[in-house]
């Protein structure tokens, strides 16, 4: 008896053995693990990131957050045209909702001039379930995102937190298309297009970019106010690379929007520019114009914007107001279009644009009277 026991003792391991070899293996698996996270995170960014992508409605079980690129990866190829560029837009509740800014965007592509059939290559990007069922409802090509712990269901005023967070959400979403391999062309929701406006771009450029304010008659000149939110930006190693620069600058220039931050690193030609050789060019107003700037030329306008403009209301107003001069030019017969000198109608936009820029000691007096 006694012997057997001694002899159970040294076959079977003890408690200490065990506890070891438990160890040994976690910090295996721990030295294997961490660097393919870290290698996933990098390949996949969307994934880790600030956004998580909502599933589809009928998607009745929980989606891993790597299916979210598959489905965006779906939306891009079913949009993309044949030199792998597509359309991109981005809008919450507030703009998609009836009767809003997303009817009048769409409606611009069917009155305007050969602009109907590029439907079919827009993809909307909604930031929030509202946004993403209406967008169902009348759009072919629709992709959900969500960014965590914000509600974008209201109006994001200006420069409110909610604001920032949206507009950098737009930058992160359109760097992981280019990390796909997608061409793409950004235009803001507050976009009206009135002709197809491809053969006004550059050729031999990464990002071209237009313009609240276009100055000297030059796309080169830095003098120009760049506006970011219509903007033709080939996929390459120098956009990819810019792009990442681009959004981890938001944490060197806290509390500043995207735009802020893209006329710092291109006006004060920030060394990575010239490190990657990132061929940036500006686009004339005469063909992209807008409320701060409109085109002077409407036999030569493609897309006219509601920027200089505060406020959701003013910029239904006023984009209607642009819709139904773009119909009247469009009723001329051709020898009246020829020589018609275009008289953009702005009344809300300019008011509450004005107001918002008056010296304080101004509107301090302005409120008194």
């Amino acid at each position: 008896m006694g012997g057997k026991s001694s002899e159970a003792t040294a076959i079977l391991p003890g408690p200490v053995h065990i506890c070891g070899r438990v160890v040994i293996l976690v910090i295996l698996f721990a030295l294997i693990a961490v660097p393919c996270l870290i290698f996933y995170n990098d390949a996949y960014p969307l994934q880790f990131s600030r956004l998580s992508c909502h599933s589809d409605p009928s998607d009745s079980s929980p989606t891993p957050s790597n299916n979210e690129q598959m489905k965006l990866e779906r939306v891009l190829k079913a949009a993309t045209m044949k030199d792998n560029t597509v359309i991109l837009t981005t809008l919450n509740e507030a703009w998609a909702a009836p009767n809003s800014i997303l009817d009048l965007f769409l409606e611009s592509f069917k009155t305007g001039e050969n602009t109907k059939h590029l439907l079919t290559h827009l993809v909307i990007i909604a930031l929030d379930q509202k946004a993403y069922e209406r967008c169902l409802q009348l759009h072919p090509h629709c992709y959900a995102l969500n960014v965590e712990g914000v509600d974008f269901t209201v109006e994001a005023y200006f420069m409110s937190e909610d604001y920032l967070k949206m507009v950098w959400s737009k930058i992160d979403i359109q760097r992981s298309v280019l990390e796909m391999g997608y061409n793409f062309l950004f235009t803001d929701a507050d976009i009206v297009w009135f002709k197809e406006p491809f053969n006004r771009f550059y050729e031999d450029t990464d990002l071209q970019i237009s313009c609240d304010n276009y100055l000297l008659n030059d796309s080169y000149s830095l003098a120009n106010n760049p506006n970011s939110g219509f903007k033709y930006v080939k996929s390459n190693n120098r956009t990819k690379q810019f792009y990442k620069y681009w959004y981890d600058s938001r944490i060197r220039y806290p509390n500043q929007h995207d735009q802020a931050v893209l006329v710092k690193l291109i006006k004060l030609s920030d060394p990575f520019i010239k490190e990657i050789a990132l061929k940036i060019r500006f686009l004339s107003t005469l063909y992209f114009g807008g409320l701060c700037e409109p085109s002077k030329d409407m036999n030569q306008v493609c897309t006219m914007h509601a920027n200089c403009c505060f406020g959701l209301e003013s910029k239904i107003h006023d984009l209607n107001l642009v819709l139904d001069d773009w119909r009247h030019y469009k009723s001329l017969s051709l020898s009246d279009k020829s020589s018609y000198k275009p008289t953009w109608r702005s009344q809300d936009c300019r008011k509450k644009f004005d107001y918002h820029h008056i010296p304080k000691k101004m509107e301090h007096e302005r409120k008194k009277d």
